[in-house]
Order: C-alpha cells, then sequence, then structure tokens
C-alpha cells in the first residue's frame, strides 16, 4: 500500500478519536481508560501475530528499547493530555501537540543524524500558524493564569514524549524490528505502565457497562490504536519522523469538520484562511525534490 494511504488512514481516524475519547470521560479513571484501550489493541494485535506465524522472539535489548517507545507513545504521553485537558481546552491542546513537527525535525537530527530539511521546517511553521488561525476563538479567549500555565506545561511535556516515542519508532524501524510486533509488545508495556500508575494513584479499577464506553473502547482500541498508529508509525519509517509528523496538522482540521456535524461548530474566515495555511504547508513539506 502507497503512503497516500496511510497517511489518509492517520488523518481520518485520528481526526475522528477526539469524538470517541468523550465517551470514555466521566467514571472511570483515566489512566485505567488509558490501559484498557492499549490492553485490548495489544491482545488483538498478539493474536493476530500468532494466527500469521510472525515472529515473536526479540533480544532482551530489542525489547527495552521496544518498551520504552510504548511507555513514551502509548501511555505517558496520553496521561499527560488528560491532565491537561483539565485546565485548558482542547483546541488549546491541539496546538501545542502540531508542534511535535518541530520537535521530531529537532530530536531526529540530535538522536538520528537526519539533516533538518529547511522546507519542512518551514511547511511546519505555516501549519501551526495555521491551527493557531484555525482555533483562534478559543485561543483569543485564555487567561494565562497559573491553571492554563499548568495544561499547556503537561501539553508541552505529552508533546514531548510522544516525538520520542516517534524517534524511538524510527530507531526500532532502522534496526529492522517490524512495525506489527513492535506495537504489538510495545501496547503491552504501555498498557502495564498504566495500570501501574492507576494502581499507585489509589483510583477505583472499574469499567463503565454503557454502550457508549464500550463502543468507543473497542473503536480507539482497534481503530485509533492498531490501525492508525500501525499506519503512522509505517510513514515514520517510510518518510521520516518530520513529514510523518505533519498528520498532526491535518487531523484536527477532520475533527472540527465532525464538530460542525454534531456539535454546530461555526466556521470563520479566520478558520477558512487557517485551513488554507495549513494545506499549504502540507504541500510544501511533502513536495518531492526534482
Amino acid at each position: 500500500m502507497g503512503n497516500i494511504f496511510f497517511y489518509t488512514m492517520t488523518i481520518m481516524i485520528w481526526g475522528s478519536t477526539w469524538l470517541a475519547i468523550k465517551y470514555q470521560l466521566g467514571v472511570v479513571a483515566p489512566a485505567f481508560s488509558i490501559a484498557y484501550r492499549f490492553a485490548l489493541a495489544a491482545l488483538v494485535l498478539l493474536a493476530w501475530c500468532l494466527l500469521t506465524k510472525r515472529p515473536m522472539r526479540f533480544t532482551r535489548r530489542d525489547h527495552l528499547f521496544i518498551a520504552m517507545q510504548g511507555i513514551m507513545l502509548f501511555s505517558l504521553n496520553y496521561l499527560f493530555f488528560y491532565l491537561a485537558e483539565l485546565h485548558i481546552t482542547s483546541g488549546l491542546a491541539a496546538v501545542v501537540f502540531s508542534t511535535i513537527v518541530i520537535m521530531n525535525l529537532i530530536n531526529g537530527r540530535l538522536f538520528l543524524g537526519i539533516p533538518i530539511e529547511l522546507k519542512v521546517l518551514f511547511g511546519g511553521g505555516l501549519g501551526l500558524i495555521g491551527l493557531v488561525l484555525l482555533f483562534w476563538p478559543e485561543m483569543a479567549a485564555v487567561n494565562f493564569s497559573g491553571p492554563v500555565i499548568t495544561g499547556l506545561l503537561f501539553s508541552f511535556g505529552a508533546t514531548y514524549l510522544a516525538s520520542l516515542g516517534n524517534i524511538l519508532s524510527a530507531w526500532n524501524q532502522k534496526q529492522k524490528l517490524p512495525v506489527v510486533q513492535t506495537n504489538a509488545y510495545g501496547m503491552s508495556y504501555g498498557a502495564l505502565c498504566m495500570f501501574v500508575i492507576a494502581w499507585l494513584s489509589d483510583a477505583p479499577m472499574v469499567i463503565e457497562t454503557t454502550p457508549a464506553y464500550l463502543l468507543s473502547l473497542i473503536y480507539l482500541a482497534l481503530f485509533g490504536s492498531i490501525i492508525a498508529f500501525g499506519c503512522y508509525l509505517t510513514l515514520i519509517g517510510r518518510i521520516g519522523v518530520g513529514k510523518a509528523a505533519y498528520t498532526t496538522l491535518l487531523f484536527p482540521i477532520v475533527a472540527l469538520l465532525l464538530s460542525t456535524i454534531w456539535e454546530d461548530y461555526n466556521w470563520t474566515l479566520a478558520g477558512f484562511f487557517g485551513i488554507g495555511l495549513i494545506l499549504s504547508g502540507n504541500c510544501l513539506a511533502l513536495l518531492k525534490k526534482k
């Protein structure tokens, strides 16, 4: 399958997961919801690997790097974002998360020795400005008080952890570790990490049995985790951490299109101009050299 397919699937699925996550909030502690999500995803992936007879034996060193990827990408960054959104709006969190494009370029240079492409950096800058315009009503209403600063710190922490997870995935793929098996083990380690954190925080271990919670959990595990992360991490191996991260600038557009249908989101002129900048930056970042 081509890169366009993986790119589109990542954007469309992650653009819709915000709606599913809303049904996860309430009765169950966020740490347990994250743990349930990735534990279910890991079980499905492990079963698939066994059924298709994929090689599952890796060295201890491989497992160490897989575990680090899982903890960064499938547990702690999600927990930090849940904590962030206790203090800031989802729009502001989306703007902060878009900085992963810049973080990936810098971390790719620091840890993997990947040269920084100026067109990707400039395209990411355009996209970041476009995202600010897209969420301008929320941005303009922000009162940078103590709780908001706390939320921003959690958001930047979550984004940096996700970026490190991206770099670890790129490293693992360079070591010829397959994406599917790496995700299966990585999500297992991530789920285990979240169960430990939830247990240490004395959160009650319950699960909501309503159709809304269970169906959203299944969607997040199968589509938001197995399929979307499979596509995204495959992109990292194919086109690099900088270009792959550009999907994070595009899936908020899908989220807002769905919000228009489900929540009567009102579009502004700044929002349309922001989409233009995001798409222009995307074209610039992915433009192939002649």
